[in-house]
C-alpha cells in the first residue's frame, strides 16, 4: 500500500456541491473519501455516492442499536459500495457479530467486494475526564484495547482508535487487525477540536493502516497542496 492510499480525506459539509468539488479535486491525490452524519443526513446515499464518484468511500455512521436494526442499517449502507462501514464497539458482541454477518452477506448478494468492518472504540474528542462524566472506565487506553479485544471477537476487521493506542492495539490484537486512526494533524494544522493526536508519518510509524484526515487539508486554502504535502512527508 502506497503512503497516499492510506489517507482517507474526511468531508464534513452538507453542501453536496462543496462535497463533490472536494472529491473531484482530491480525486487520485488520496486513498479515498470519508463521509459521515453531517453530508449523509442532509442528502443521502445516492447523493453521497454521486459526489464520491469512483474512489474508496468510507462510510463513518457509526452505527449503534439493537444487532437486529444495526444489520439492516449495514445492508443497506452497501448500496453505497463503500470500501469501509463501522460500528460503535459499546453496543456490544451480539450487536457486532450482527453487523459482520449482515456485510458478509449482503456483499455476496449484491456480488462486490465485502468491505471492512470497523468499531469505534474511544472517540478522539474524549479523554479520560469525559470518559468518568459518562460512567466508563478508564483510562481511555484501557477502555479502547477492552473494546478492540471485544471487537475481534466479535468477527470486526479493525476499529477506530486515536494516534495514542495504535501500539498498544498492534500488539494486543496482532499484524491483521486493521488500525484507522482519526485526529490525524500535521505540525503545521491546529489540533482543533481533538485531544488525542498525532502526525501522520508518527501515526504509520507506530503501525496505523488508514488515516483520517479531514480540516487539515479541506480547510486549507489550497486542498490538494496539502494532501500533496501529506503525502511528501509520508514518503
Amino acid at each position: 500500500m502506497t503512503p497516499k492510499e492510506r489517507i482517507f480525506v474526511a468531508i464534513d459539509t452538507p453542501d453536496i456541491n462543496k462535497a463533490t468539488e472536494l472529491a473531484k479535486a482530491l480525486s487520485g491525490e488520496v486513498g479515498g473519501i470519508k463521509i459521515g452524519k453531517e453530508l449523509f443526513t442532509a442528502q443521502g446515499p445516492n447523493a453521497v455516492r454521486g459526489a464520491v464518484g469512483g474512489e474508496p468511500l468510507f462510510v463513518d455512521l457509526k452505527f449503534h442499536d439493537i444487532p437486529n436494526t444495526v444489520a439492516g442499517a449495514i445492508r443497506s449502507s452497501l448500496h453505497m459500495r463503500p470500501f469501509m462501514v463501522n460500528v460503535h464497539a459499546s453496543g456490544g458482541k451480539a450487536m457486532m457479530q450482527a453487523a459482520a454477518e449482515a456485510a458478509r452477506e449482503t456483499s455476496e448478494d449484491l456480488g462486490i467486494p465485502r468491505p471492512i468492518v470497523l468499531a469505534v472504540t474511544v472517540l478522539t474528542s474524549m479523554d479520560d475526564s469525559d470518559l468518568s462524566d459518562v460512567g466508563q472506565k478508564g483510562p481511555a487506553a484501557e477502555q479502547v484495547e477492552r473494546l478492540a479485544l471485544l471487537a475481534k471477537k466479535s468477527g470486526i476487521d479493525g476499529v477506530v482508535c486515536s494516534s495514542q493506542e495504535i501500539k498498544l492495539l498492534r500488539k494486543a490484537c496482532g499484524p491483521d487487525f486493521k488500525l484507522v486512526v482519526p485526529g490525524i494533524r500535521p505540525t503545521w494544522a491546529s489540533a482543533g477540536d481533538q485531544k488525542r493526536i498525532m502526525t501522520p508519518r508518527d501515526a504509520i510509524e507506530a503501525g496505523a493502516d488508514y488515516l483520517v484526515i479531514g480540516r487539515p487539508i479541506t480547510g486549507a486554502e489550497d486542498p490538494v497542496a496539502a494532501a500533496r504535502r501529506i503525502v511528501e512527508e509520508l514518503n
